[in-house]
Order: C-alpha cells, then sequence, then structure tokens
C-alpha cells in the first residue's frame, strides 16, 4: 500500500490495521477510551506546533490530529454505529447552517452586525436538538454545571466547575481556607499511603488537585498557564544538571542523587526569576 494525498487512502490504511488477524495486534486492542489520551495528546501537539510557529511541524501534527478522527470513525463503523463519511458530512452540515449570511440566497444574507446573534441563536437550536434526541431520563433533571464543556483539559475544567458553582455562592471567601483544604487533603493523601489503598491514593490526589485548582482560581492564577510555566522551569533546571555533569565528563547515570540536588539548588539560584510570567486571568 503506498501513500497518497486522497484521504480515501488514509482510511484504507486504518481498516487494514484494524482487521482482524493480518492487521496490527496493537491497533485491534484498542478502543475509544484507550485512544481518547492519544486525541488529546495530538491536540496539544497542534497548539504548540502553531505556538512555535514551525509550519512544518504543524503539517505533520495536523496529520497525526487527523489521524485520530480516521481512528475513531473506524471505531464507530465496526460497530455498525457511523463512518468517517458522516462525520464529515455531520460538521459540513453545521457549517453550512452556522453561516446562512455566507451559503444562503441572495435574499437570506444578513449583516455583519448580526451574524454572531445568528451563530449564537444557532448553536442554542441545535443544542436543543441534541438534547431532545437524548433519552427522557439524561433530560429530565438540568444542573447548573451543565454549560462547563465536559471536552476541556482536566485543570481548564476544574477552573469552570469552581467559577460556575461560585455565581451561586458556593465557594470559599477567602484564599486561606483554600489553603486549609489543601493541607485537609494533604493529610488523607498521607492517610491513604498509610493504608497502601492504591485507588483511594488515585482519588485522593483528585482532590488534592482540584483543591490546587481552587487556590490558582482564588489568586487569579490560570492552573494551566501556572503549570506549563512550572514545566518549563522544571526543563531548565534539570537540563542545568545535564550540562554540569557533563563538564565533569559524567552522565546522569554516573550522579548520586545528592549530587544532582545540589546542581538542582545551583540552578535555581542561578536560574531565580528567570521563570516565564504567569498570566493572571479575570476571576469573574
Amino acid at each position: 500500500m503506498t501513500p497518497s494525498r486522497d484521504i480515501s487512502r488514509l482510511i484504507e490504511i486504518m481498516a487494514a490495521l484494524r482487521t482482524p488477524v493480518t492487521g496490527c495486534p496493537w491497533d485491534l486492542e484498542q478502543d475509544f477510551a484507550t485512544i481518547a489520551p492519544y486525541t488529546i495528546e495530538e491536540a496539544y501537539e497542534v497548539a504548540d506546533a502553531i505556538t512555535r510557529g514551525d509550519l512544518d511541524d504543524l503539517r505533520e501534527e495536523l496529520g497525526d490530529l487527523l489521524l485520530q478522527v480516521v481512528y475513531h470513525a473506524r471505531m464507530a463503523e465496526e460497530q455498525n454505529a457511523f463512518a468517517f463519511g458522516d462525520v464529515v458530512e455531520a460538521i459540513a452540515r453545521k457549517l453550512i447552517r452556522r453561516h446562512p449570511h455566507v451559503f444562503a440566497d441572495k435574499d437570506g444574507n444578513i449583516a455583519p452586525a448580526g451574524v454572531k446573534s445568528a451563530w449564537e441563536r444557532i448553536k442554542a437550536e441545535e443544542k436543543a436538538e441534541r438534547a431532545a434526541r437524548r433519552p427522557p431520563e439524561e433530560t429530565t433533571h438540568k444542573s447548573l454545571l451543565s454549560s462547563v464543556k465536559a471536552g476541556q483539559p482536566a485543570l481548564t475544567r476544574a477552573m469552570e466547575l469552581q467559577r460556575k458553582a461560585s455565581t451561586v455562592g458556593f465557594d470559599w471567601n477567602d484564599p486561606r481556607a483554600v489553603l486549609a483544604k489543601i493541607r485537609e487533603e494533604a493529610d488523607e493523601i498521607e492517610a491513604a499511603l498509610d493504608r497502601k489503598d492504591v485507588e483511594e491514593l488515585a482519588e485522593e490526589t483528585g482532590d488534592l488537585l482540584f483543591a490546587l485548582v481552587n487556590l490558582a482560581r482564588h489568586v487569579g492564577a490560570d492552573p494551566e498557564t501556572a503549570l506549563r510555566g512550572t514545566n518549563a522551569k522544571f526543563e531548565r533546571r534539570f537540563a542545568y544538571i545535564e550540562r554540569a555533569l557533563a563538564a565533569k565528563g559524567r552522565s546522569l547515570e554516573d550522579a548520586t542523587l545528592e549530587e544532582m540536588d545540589a546542581l538542582w539548588n545551583e540552578a535555581k539560584g542561578e536560574q531565580s526569576g528567570a521563570a516565564a510570567p504567569v498570566r493572571v486571568q479575570n476571576t469573574r
């Protein structure tokens, strides 16, 4: 099988990978749940390439993201749910419907000022139609948190859930109260460590992360941006350790933890204040 610019070739390749017996053993083991993390990761890779202004890399990452769509569509087709063509048709229909000022007859055109209001109205109509298609038990209760999108990164969604709950007064009034909650969650993690309960440890770690996001919200910091800054700081300091060891003709594997800790502290001293600023966001 040879590469091609035609999307049908990519669909054929995916079908071959998912064909029992002759396909790829790893690909055959996957399902929607196991592929979902890769889908999110590839979306981040696209965003990163855009941030770096690397168009060659962007081309590659867009291909990786497209593969995710093809992968999910293939698994759905195997279940007789829908195929890739249905995905394309659905988004094409949505775009045409949401842009009547572009695709309507000349009498249906609207002024630029009315485009946004028309877009919001049409989205609301589509949301109502989707709700009507769901089983009755899914539509009996409308939660305040229903409007918080489920597909966001976990840190961002935690922030939005907390912000939405705060609109009805379900919130702390003092960041120090949140800090006390963080200490409480840390104590619960310690207790779970003593019990060696793996499932409880995972749950309590999630609770701690949620509380940390709450603190970030209360002090006006975006948790995603803050963590990205810390990631970059960690990379700089770890690279310092590697360079310092290399200058002595040594490798990371040769160094003791005590040596690496000492070099880490040296890096902190040299790089203090060099971290990227954390964007403070509107906390309304």
